[in-house]
């Protein structure tokens, strides 16, 4: 069954997605890459995942 994740948070996409740890751990370590391939997983579109990196401390703004 496909997963319709629109009008959902990240947080609700990752829980609903079964990826929420998994994210948690990728951060933790600074995977960067996997939380990237964790994001898309989730269908979040390319323009919200570098806020996102930013929002969890991965990149700065001027890094992006």
């Amino acid at each position: 069954m496909e997963t319709n994740y629109s009008g959902m948070t990240v947080n609700e996409r990752l829980f609903v997605g079964g990826l929420l740890n998994e994210f948690d751990q990728a951060v933790e370590k600074r995977e960067i890459d996997r939380v990237i391939e964790i994001l898309k997983a989730v269908e979040m579109p390319d323009s919200a995942i570098a806020p996102i990196l930013e929002s969890v401390g991965l990149k700065s703004s001027s890094e992006l």
